[in-house]
């Protein structure tokens, strides 16, 4: 007996991995993030924007999101028929969210720091920070192609 097998109209490609909260697990964030990105055949001008969006993320995980022994999570969806990418960075601290500074904020009444969600407000389509139970967060980012 001959039956259609269901078609899948899209193959998301996915990518996970836990990094140590430390200023070595962000750069690695990145760097595997790139390497994925070419190895999927992702368009240059989305790995480049993805770069610069899971620096940025996983640098606020070190940085803001640190528990002593617990690690972040990197994740990325990819749907190359889309050209669509959804950049997830999870961390420990539940209880600190990020707070962008407004858009129309005097560059002198940034400290040295506080500029780097206004980049990834630049670069996505999209982005916000959804609770990951039992005690952490989730901050999403979404990027297309043009």
């Amino acid at each position: 007996m001959n039956h259609a097998l269901p078609q899948v109209d899209r193959l998301s490609r996915t990518f996970t991995q836990l990094l140590s909260s430390t200023r070595r697990g962000a750069r690695l964030a990145r760097l595997l993030a790139v390497t994925e990105l070419r190895t999927w055949g992702a368009p240059q001008e989305l790995t480049e924007r993805a770069e610069l969006v899971v620096a940025e993320l996983a640098a606020n995980a070190v940085l803001h999101g640190l528990v002593p022994g617990r690690c972040f999570r990197l994740t990325l969806v990819f749907d190359p028929a889309a050209g669509r990418l959804r950049v997830e960075v999870t961390d420990a601290r539940g209880e600190v969210y990020p707070q962008p500074p407004p858009a129309d904020a005097e560059p002198e009444a940034l400290h040295s720091g506080g500029r780097g969600l206004l980049l990834v407000a630049a670069l996505a389509d999209h982005w916000d920070c959804v609770p990951h139970p039992p005690g952490g967060k989730t901050v999403r980012a979404e990027l297309s192609t043009p």
